[in-house]
């Protein structure tokens, strides 16, 4: 009789879920074991608070550089090439980083300029494996899977970064980094044997690049789940990133410990994290989102407060058990409040934008710690950490993380207005070259309900720039004010055909509560008007 996994794994029952989250999870011990032996040579090359933490800040920033257009290009090109593509940057370049430090040819400010082309795969690989996920498991197990990739992350930071150490110790720096592009080589040969089946749903052209980027900002910007994903992101890793940037120096100069036990506090706090990863669906289960969260971001101050004053392993070690548990829960939490709230059709381009934020403020964070560790020392920029982390959790806590409840009434029901079919005669002139569509709804709305049409309309105009619209406007007729007139346009025919297919059930609830308050025995009247140049 085969046991049952534990709740947290088992969306590892999915044959290829299993064996690309096994490859990741050990490209992901590769990535810690390189950090670790980046951090640590750093500490011989340049021991600055500012350029040790600058190693960190190197592996982030292409994130906030690069992310965007990453996840653009992750949602129109071919995902399992892409990925292997990312993968064989990030090998050539960690070949190319242990060859030089077993050369003695390695300088500081090429340590972070490697790091930074590292980074820069991560930062392309990061959006297309998150959207790449619910492909690989039904929807049912999505939330687990996006926190088993959390699990399986904090999992390699705990082997990882005891590794590295380790590795350090007996061959050098360069060991570590042969072990990073070791990892990468089994990822790549993952996913060569990954049989991605072809998309036929979608038929139409695929989008440029530009244009992709462009439906990504203007989704996010129209979704207020999105938005407060990615604030409470930023919220909290910005603070947090302070232990990124400083641990090395702690460890060396605070406690006196050599790399072995930097790769050992690393590893506590990972192990902590996977740990905590089995208790976070108990805990789901008892509070929403958003509380986990702000609970999670005054457990992280609290630790990083410990960790200022700490002056032994013990208290140290304790203090890196209790942020990785909280780094875990909000992290994790973090990213599935981002990845259900993005829809397939542009989900690689808005976990892209969620990255590029977080990321960013950790890349700010490390370097604003390392630059007060520099001014006042570790344990002060440390502590200045932990008292910022408890003031913004606090003013960011009103954001909610999770969906509003439905609304009532018998909306949903209703139509939503369709158009007629194009004439004939101007079907020659629809595609990509059409020039901008103007579309229009007319409503006849009971003055009694002006107030409830208006509350649905604001959810209408947020569906229509998520969907690809430019602008978006309201129109009341003076002379009679039940007759309204919804206008919006977009950039051609074919972005127009693009709209029907980006619409959620939930965006055409929206649309159906509109229609449901127009009074007339027809439905809404719906046109489409092509811009013909004077």
């Amino acid at each position: 009789m085969a046991v049952p996994l534990p709740r947290a794994f088992s969306p590892l029952r999915h044959r290829v879920f299993r064996t690309l989250w096994l490859a990741t999870l050990a490209s992901n011990t590769g990535m810690w074991v390189q950090n670790t032996g980046a951090g640590w040579l750093m500490t011989s090359l340049d021991p600055s608070p500012f350029m040790v933490s600058m190693v960190q800040a190197a592996s982030m920033l292409p994130v906030f550089l690069l992310a965007l257009p990453a996840g653009a290009l992750a949602d129109i090109v071919d995902r399992r090439r892409f990925l292997i593509g990312a993968q064989l940057w990030m090998l050539l370049m960690a070949a190319l980083l242990a060859l030089l430090a077993a050369t003695d040819a390695l300088g500081p400010w090429g340590l972070l300029a490697i790091t930074f082309g590292i980074g820069a795969g991560t930062a392309i690989n990061f959006p297309a494996w998150a959207a790449t996920t619910p492909e690989l498991v039904p929807r049912d197990d999505l939330v687990g899977a996006v926190a088993l990739n959390g699990i399986g992350f904090n999992l390699a930071r705990a082997v990882g970064p005891a590794l590295g150490g380790f590795a350090i110790a007996a061959a050098g720096p360069e060991a570590a980094f042969a072990l990073n592009a070791f990892a990468f080589l089994l990822l790549i040969v993952a996913l060569i044997a990954w049989r991605r089946p072809p998309d036929r749903r979608n038929t139409l052209p695929k989008e440029h690049l530009v244009g992709a980027m462009r439906a990504g900002l203007r989704f996010v910007a129209a979704s207020p789940a999105m938005q407060a994903a990615i604030l409470r992101a930023c919220a909290f890793f910005l603070p947090a990133a302070a232990v990124w940037g400083l641990l090395p120096l702690l460890v060396r100069g605070q406690l006196g410990l050599g790399p072995e036990a930097f790769g050992l506090m690393l590893g506590v706090m990972g192990a902590s994290a996977v740990g905590a990863g089995f208790v976070l669906p108990f805990l789901r289960a008892r509070m929403d989102r958003g509380a986990l969260v702000f609970r999670a971001s005054l457990v992280v101050a609290l630790a990083m407060g410990l960790l200022a004053l700490s002056e032994h392993w013990l208290p140290a070690a304790l203090s890196m058990a209790l942020y990785g548990a909280a780094w875990i829960a909000a992290g994790s939490t973090l990213a599935v409040s981002a990845q259900v709230a993005a829809p397939a059709w542009v989900r690689a381009r808005a976990i892209a934008i969620y990255q590029l934020s977080f990321f960013g403020m950790m890349a700010f964070g490390a370097a604003l710690a390392g630059w007060i560790g520099a001014r006042f020392g570790v344990a002060p920029a440390l502590a200045a950490a932990s008292l910022g982390g408890m003031a913004i959790a606090l003013a960011v806590r009103p954001w909610r993380l999770d969906p509003a409840a439905a609304r009532e009434g018998g909306g949903a029901a209703a139509a939503v207005p369709v158009p007629e079919a194009p004439a004939a005669e101007l079907e020659k002139l629809l595609g990509e070259r059409s020039g901008r569509v103007l579309e229009v709804v007319r409503y006849r709305v009971d003055p009694a309900d002006r107030a409830a049409f208006l509350d649905a309309m604001r959810e209408v105009r947020r569906v229509r720039l998520r969907s690809g619209a430019l602008t978006w406007r309201l129109y009341e007729d003076v002379a009679h004010p039940e007759r309204w007139a919804e206008f919006w346009a977009v950039g051609n025919w074919t972005e127009h055909l693009r709209e029907a297919q980006r619409l959620t059930d939930d965006d055409l609830a929206a649309l159906a509560r509109a229609a449901a308050l127009h009074r007339a025995e027809a439905p809404p009247e719906a046109s489409r008007y092509l811009n013909v140049p004077p």
